[in-house]
C-alpha cells in the first residue's frame, strides 16, 4: 500500500503546476464551443453526438464516440462553468488513481517493495503522458486507462475465484466486461483490454508452452476456454455496436491529418505506417523532442527503400520480435518441466501442491513470507496458480501484449486515423512499457554477481526517474499556456505551430508579431488554407481589405470548401460596392455540399452568414421576397450553435417591408426570445407596435433599448423619431441632440437627427448637425442640399448658394436642389445681394 502511496503522490505532484494552466490547442473545440456542455442541452445529446460536439453519422465527424469524457466535461462545466482549474484538477485526479491501479496490478507481476515502485514511478513521471494529463481533451485517454486497468483486476480476480466459488467467479467477470465497456466509452482503444485480458489468462496464469495451449485448453480447462469465449464474444458485440453507432461508416480526415494515408504510391503508405510504430516507441524511449502536433511534415513520408529512416523501422521490428522469441524460447526450454504446475518465488520452488520445481531460474524475487506445506517443502500449500509470480518471459509477451494491442487502432492497418502521432495516445501502451523496462531490470539486478553492481543499477534506475520527472516538469511549463505550446512545437512542426502561434499573438493585441508568424507558417508550407483565411482575416481587421481579400481568395483556391474565406470574401467585396460578385461568392458558399468536412459546425454556421448577409444586399435593393427565400433558406441551415436572433429580425424587417405585419411581429418576438437584450429588435419591434397603434407599448420598447445601451446613439434616435410622431417635439429634440453627441461620427445618426430637429422647428440646432452631417460626407449631394436648405431658411444666403451649388455639381440633375437655388437667387436679387451666376449656373439652366 505504500508503494501505490509514493506513487500516486509522485503523479499529482508533477502535475500541481498545471492546474492554473489555461485551455490549450483542441480544449477549444471540445470544450469551449461544444454545444453537448451547455445546461440547455438535451445531455441525451452526448449517446448521438462525437467528441467535438458533430452528430456521429454526419460525414465530417471524427466518429470519436466518447460519451463518457464528454459527460466529465459536462459535469465541470455545471460546476465552474468554463474556468480551466476544475478540468485540469480532474485530469490530475484521474492520473494519481490510473498510476495507483497500474502499480496495485504491478505487484502481482513483479512482486512487492522496489520494481513494483519502479513501474509505478516511470508509468507516474513519464514526459510522454503530459499531453494526455495537461491538455484537457487528453483526459479521454486517462479515463480509458483507468477502466483498462479496472477491467484487468476484475478479470484476474475472476481468473483466481475459477476453481471455487462460481457465482463471485463470474459477478467478477461481469464487473471487468462493464469496465471493458466503460474504458470504450472514454476512449475507444479502451476495447483492446479484451485481448490483452486473453494474453494474461493464457501467458501470465498458465504459464503453459505456446505449442502446447491448445490442447491444454480443450481438455484440462474448459472453464478458461468458457473465460475467454466470454472476452471474445463481449468484445465482438461492442465493436459491432460500435460499428452501427457511428452509422457503419469510417471517418474521413483531410491530406495534413494524415498525408500517408492520401498517399496514392503504395509503397510510400507501406513504408510510413511500418515506421510510425518506431517513431511512436523513440518517444517512450528518449522523450527529448515533443510536440504537440505531429501532423502535415512533422514526420516526413518515407518514398523510397534508400531512405535512412528504414534502418530505424527494421530495428524497431527486429527487436521487438526477438523480444517474443525470448518469451516463447523460455516456454519451450521449461516445458517437460513445469508442464503447466510448478510455479516460482523467492528463488525457492513454489507448486500448486502437485508437484516439485527445480530452483528458480527467471530470477523472480517476490519477497513474502514463505509456508511450510505438509511435506515440509517451502510454498504455498493448495494456493492456486495466479498468487505467484510469474516467470520474464511470461512477463516480456505480456509487457509487450499491453504495449502493442491498445496500439493497433492508431496503426492505420484497420483504418486511417486522423493523426501521424499522438502523444496522448500512448498513454494506454506505456503500461507495457513501464512493465516491461521494470521486468528488465529486475532480471539484471538479480543476474549481478556484485554489491556495487547492483547499486549502480538502482542508481540508474532512480536517475531515469528523476529524469523523466524533471523532463515532464519542463513538459508542463509548455502546456501551461497556448504561447509556450506552440513555441515548443516550432522544431517539429513549424508550420502548424507558427500558425497557432500567429492565432494567440492576434488576441494578445501584437499585430505586427502575429503577421510575422502567419507568413513564417506559409513560408514552410504555403498552401496551408487555414493559415492564408487567419492572415486575410488579420489584414481585413486593420482595414487593408485589398491584401485581405488577396488571401482569401488563395485560401479558397487551396480549400475550396472552406466557407469562412468565402463569407469574408463577400463581405469585403460588398464593402467596396461589388455586389453582384458579393452575390455569387455569398450563392458559392450556400452551396458547398455538407460533406467530408473537417469542422461541419463551423461550416454550417459560415454558410448562414453568408446567407444572412446575401438576403441583407437582397432587402437593401428591395427584393424583400427574394430576401425572404434566401432568409428561410438560412434558418433551415442554421446549426445549433448560431445566434439566430440578427437572422429573425431581418426576417422581421422584410416581412414589415412588405406590410405583412402579423408575420413581422412573429419574427420580431422570436428575435428576442433567442436573445432578450438584442437592441435592434427592441427598436424594429417597437416601430412595429406604433404602426398597428399600440403606442404605449411601443414606448417601453424604445425605452428598454436604451437602458439596454445608454452609450448608443443609435437608439436615441429611433426614440425620437417616434416621439416626433407624436407631436412630443421638445423631447424628440432632446432625443435627437442626445443621439447625435454620442454617435458624432456616425452620418445617419447625425443626419436623422438634424431632421428631427429641423421638423420641431429647432432650426439652429438642425443647422449644426446638418454641418457635421455634411463634413462627415462631402461628397454625399443630400447632405449638402439639406444644408443649403436649413442655411436658407435661417437667412444665411451667401453660405446656402454655395451649399447648393456644391450639391448640383455631384448631381447636376437633381430637381429639388435646382428648385431651392431659384428661389433663393430671387430672394437674393430682391435684398441685392450678389450671387454666383458667373460659375456658369443661370436661371434658365435650372
Amino acid at each position: 500500500m505504500i508503494t501505490e502511496l509514493l506513487c500516486t503522490a509522485a503523479a499529482v505532484g508533477l502535475y500541481l503546476n498545471t492546474l492554473d494552466a489555461d485551455f490549450c490547442y483542441d480544449d477549444s473545440r471540445a470544450i469551449k464551443t461544444n454545444q453537448d456542455l451547455l445546461p440547455e442541452t438535451p445531455w441525451t445529446n452526448i449517446l448521438y453526438d462525437d467528441f467535438w460536439g458533430t452528430l456521429l453519422t454526419h460525414s465530417g465527424s471524427h466518429k470519436s464516440f466518447r460519451p463518457l469524457c464528454t459527460l466529465s466535461f459536462r459535469l465541470n462545466y455545471t460546476l465552474h462553468g468554463l474556468h480551466p482549474w476544475g478540468y485540469h484538477l480532474l485530469n490530475v485526479v484521474l492520473h494519481g488513481l490510473v498510476t495507483a491501479l497500474f502499480t496495485a496490478f504491478s505487484r502481482s507481476l513483479l512482486g512487492g517493495g522496489l520494481w513494483s515502485l519502479l513501474a509505478g514511478l516511470l508509468f507516474a513521471s513519464h514526459p510522454v503522458h503530459t499531453e494526455a494529463v495537461a491538455g484537457v481533451v487528453g483526459r479521454a485517454d486517462v479515463g480509458a486507462a483507468l477502466f483498462f486497468l479496472l477491467s484487468l483486476l476484475c478479470y484476474v480476480r475472476h481468473c483466481g475465484l475459477r476453481r471455487d466459488l462460481l457465482a463471485r467467479c463470474w459477478g467478477w467477470m461481469l464487473g471487468s466486461l462493464w469496465c471493458a465497456a466503460a474504458s470504450m466509452l472514454w476512449k475507444e482503444q479502451g476495447v483492446t483490454v479484451l485481448a490483452v485480458s486473453a494474453v494474461y489468462d493464457l501467458f501470465v496464469l498458465l504459464k503453459q508452452k505456446y505449442l502446447l495451449l491448445v490442447p491444454v485448453i480443450f481438455k484440462k480447462n474448459t472453464s478458461v476456454l468458457l473465460s475467454l469465449a466470454v472476452l471474445a464474444s463481449w468484445g465482438a458485440i461492442l465493436l459491432s455496436a460500435r460499428l452501427y453507432w457511428m452509422g457503419n461508416k469510417p471517418p474521413n480526415f483531410s491530406n495534413s491529418d494524415n498525408p500517408a494515408a492520401d498517399s496514392p504510391h503504395f509503397l510510400t503508405r507501406t513504408l510510413t505506417f511500418l515506421h510510425l510504430p518506431a517513431a511512436n516507441t523513440w518517444l517512450m524511449l528518449c522523450p527529448d523532442k515533443l510536440s504537440f502536433d505531429w501532423s502535415m511534415d512533422a514526420v516526413p513520408l518515407i518514398k523510397s527503400l534508400a531512405d535512412w529512416r528504414n534502418l530505424h523501422t527494421v530495428a524497431f521490428y527486429g527487436g521487438f520480435f526477438l523480444l517474443v522469441l525470448f518469451g516463447l524460447r523460455g516456454h519451450s526450454s521449461k516445458a517437460k518441466e513445469t508442464n503447466g504446475k510448478a510455479h516460482v518465488a523467492n528463488g525457492k520452488s513454489v507448486t500448486n501442491g502437485n508437484g516439485f520445481h527445480a530452483p528458480d531460474t527467471n530470477h523472480n524475487t517476490y519477497h513474502g513470507p514463505p509456508k511450510t506445506t505438509l511435506n515440509g517443502s517451502t510454498g504455498l500449500h493448495h494456493c492456486p496458480p495466479w498468487t505467484s509470480l510469474p516467470p520474464t518471459e511470461n512477463l516480456v509477451l505480456f509487457s509487450l501484449s499491453t504495449l502493442s494491442l491498445p496500439f493497433i487502432p492508431a496503426t492505420n492497418l484497420l483504418f486511417y486515423v486522423g493523426f501521424v502521432i499522438a502523444e496522448r495516445v500512448l498513454y494506454i501502451p506505456s503500461i507495457g512499457f513501464c512493465l516491461l523496462v521494470a521486468a528488465g531490470a529486475r532480471s539484471l539486478y538479480v543476474r549481478l554477481r556484485t554489491r556495487g553492481c547492483k547499486a549502480s543499477l538502482f542508481c540508474l534506475c532512480m536517475g531515469l526517474v528523476l529524469l523523466n520527472g524533471l523532463r515532464t516538469v519542463q513538459r508542463n511549463r509548455d502546456w501551461s499556456n497556448e504561447e509556450n505550446l506552440y513555441k515548443s512545437g516550432i522544431s517539429a512542426n513549424p508550420a502548424k505551430a507558427w500558425g497557432n502561434l500567429g492565432n494567440v499573438l492576434k488576441n494578445q493585441g501584437k499585430i505586427a508579431e502575429a503577421e510575422k508568424a502567419y507568413r513564417n507558417a506559409l513560408h514552410y508550407r504555403g498552401n496551408m488554407a487555414d493559415m492564408l483565411y487567419n492572415l486575410g482575416l488579420l489584414l481585413q481587421e486593420n482595414e487593408r481589405p485589398a491584401e485581405a481579400l488577396h488571401y482569401y481568395k488563395l485560401a479558397i483556391g487551396s480549400r475550396p470548401t472552406l466557407a469562412s474565406a468565402y463569407l469574408n470574401t463577400g463581405i469585403i467585396l460588398m464593402n467596396q460596392g461589388n455586389l453582384e460578385e458579393a452575390k455569387r461568392t455569398f450563392l458559392t458558399c450556400a452551396e458547398i455540399p455538407d460533406e467530408n468536412l473537417k469542422d461541419p459546425h463551423a461550416h454550417q454556421s459560415s454558410v448562414t452568414s453568408c446567407l444572412y448577409n446575401l438576403g441583407k444586399l437582397l432587402h437593401e435593393q428591395g427584393q424583400q421576397e427574394e430576401a425572404l427565400s434566401v432568409y428561410k433558406e438560412a434558418v433551415q441551415k442554421m446549426p445549433r450553435q448560431f445566434a439566430p436572433h440578427s437572422l429573425f429580425n431581418m426576417m422581421g424587417e422584410a416581412y414589415m417591408r412588405l406590410n405583412r405585419l402579423e408575420e413581422a411581429g412573429h419574427w420580431y418576438r422570436e428575435s428576442l426570445r433567442a436573445k432578450p437584450d438584442h437592441i435592434p429588435a427592441h427598436l424594429t419591434y417597437g416601430k412595429l407596435l406604433s404602426i398597428i397603434g399600440q403606442k404605449t407599448e411601443a414606448e417601453k420598447y424604445f425605452q428598454r433599448a436604451i437602458q439596454l445601451d445608454p452609450t448608443k446613439g443609435t437608439c436615441y434616435m429611433h426614440y425620437g423619431q417616434f416621439l416626433l410622431e407624436q407631436s412630443r417635439l421638445s423631447e424628440a429634440a432632446k432625443m435627437a441632440e442626445r443621439a447625435a453627441e454620442l454617435d458624432s461620427s456616425e452620418f445617419d445618426v447625425v443626419f436623422s437627427a438634424a431632421h428631427m430637429l429641423r421638423q420641431a422647428s429647432l432650426n439652429e440646432a438642425a443647422e449644426k448637425q446638418y454641418e457635421r452631417a455634411a463634413s462627415l460626407r462631402p461628397d454625399y449631394p443630400a447632405a449638402l442640399m439639406n444644408l443649403g436648405a436649413i442655411l436658407h431658411l435661417n437667412g444665411k444666403l451667401p453660405e446656402a448658394e454655395a451649399n447648393y451649388l456644391r450639391a448640383l455639381q455631384l448631381k447636376p440633375d437633381d430637381a429639388i436642389t435646382q428648385s431651392n437655388l431659384r428661389k433663393l437667387w430671387n430672394i437674393m436679387e430682391r435684398q441685392g445681394l450678389r450671387t454666383k451666376h458667373g460659375q456658369g449656373m443661370h436661371k434658365s439652366d435650372l
